[in-house]
């Protein structure tokens, strides 16, 4: 409550919430007074009081005028007044200790803008130290696996248990519960990587995240360069093309493209530049969308998840990632996930079509 992007901010909303106390106790203490000086006579029509001359027995209606509410002149139904009765004595007491409580919680909790309270409480902290406390109960859990090597974690059942949770929370989101990823989200079950499918590689990936970046080159190239290009990329996966157009999309690539993704076009993994010889497709094959490509670049992160996990979940993360694309290799068949959300593994963002 106490961080704001400029100081106005801190200062508009601890105005605000002293105003607001002191208008409520403003608003009590001057109806209360002009309810004390209401002395208006009593609207016979109410039905309080008898018409005049009445003979009344002691202690009646009329000995009681002095202490009749005044009425607000407001009568419904012809014989239904509506009176200034005064506020009960609970009610203000009740006001009043909220009013004293809401000024005292300001004091003791960030509440006035930029004044952090006396207590120095926040919300970050909070949740900081129930994720302490979170990790000190399951540290216990994962300390098996710290330093047991990745292809090992993939072969242990009750690892990829937990590696499939921390998926479906972590990644799934933007890879799908199947981890085969969408359109600018890789699919981490083809053994196909942008960066490479080594186990340390997808820890690096997981752990500090990934920045791929396909640079625009409609201010170099026209469309009808972009679109030879894009005909001679997709002939070199079998797809349909234009094949009077594709030896000068090779001398453009030659030109524009073979420093990223290579002279034979299998990519770079050191840069995350993808095989164009594959048919797999980060954005999709078709003309339009390589020729997107290639004119307005791609700009895609991976996000760090050190932030998120602990070293062993991330560490369990990688051996359940590694293993769908390596079921052979890690001794048991390669399971598809099933679930909901998050994010992960391979840099979605290389430029791949």
């Amino acid at each position: 409550m106490s961080d704001f992007t400029t100081p106005f901010w801190g200062y508009f909303v601890g105005i605000v919430a002293m105003l607001g106390i002191v208008w409520c106790l403003w608003l009590l203490y001057t109806q209360r007074r002009w309810l004390g000086r209401s002395n208006a006579p009593p609207r016979r029509a109410s039905g309080l009081l008898p018409p005049e001359g009445a003979l009344l027995p002691r202690g009646g209606p009329a000995a009681k005028d002095a202490n009749q509410p005044a009425d607000t002149g407001h009568v419904w139904d012809g014989d239904l007044t509506e009176l200034n009765n005064p506020v009960p004595r609970w009610w203000t007491v009740m006001y009043l200790l909220m009013c004293l409580f809401a000024v005292g919680y300001l004091l003791l909790f960030p509440g006035l803008g930029h004044y952090a309270g006396t207590l120095g409480y926040t919300s970050a902290d909070d949740v900081r130290r129930q994720q302490e406390a979170q990790d000190t109960a399951t540290r216990p859990l994962y300390a098996r696996y710290e330093a047991m090597p990745v292809p090992e974690i993939a072969r242990d059942t009750s690892a990829l248990e937990i590696g499939q949770r921390l998926f479906l929370n972590n990644c799934a989101q933007c890879h799908g519960s199947d981890a085969k990823g969408a359109p600018g989200f890789p699919n981490l079950t083809d053994g196909d990587w942008l960066y490479g499918g080594a186990p340390e590689t997808i820890l690096q990936t997981i752990t500090k995240g990934r920045h791929g970046v396909m640079p625009a080159w409609s201010g170099t190239i026209d469309a009808r360069t972009a679109s030879d290009i894009a005909d001679y990329v997709r002939s070199l996966s079998g797809l349909g093309v234009d094949r009077s157009r594709i030896f000068n999309g090779k001398d453009a690539y030659a030109t524009y493209c073979v420093a990223c993704h290579g002279v034979d076009a299998k990519g770079n993994q050191a840069l995350g530049a993808p095989n164009l010889t594959d048919d797999v497709w980060l954005y999709g094959s078709s003309q339009r969308t390589i020729e997107a490509t290639i004119l307005n670049g791609r700009d895609s992160r991976m996000p760090a998840q050190e932030g998120v996990l602990t070293p062993a979940q991330i560490r369990i993360l990688t051996a359940w990632v590694w293993r769908q694309s390596n079921g052979n290799a890690s001794g048991v068949d390669a399971a598809p996930a099933a679930g909901n959300a998050g994010d992960l593994a391979r840099a979605p963002a290389s430029g791949k079509p």
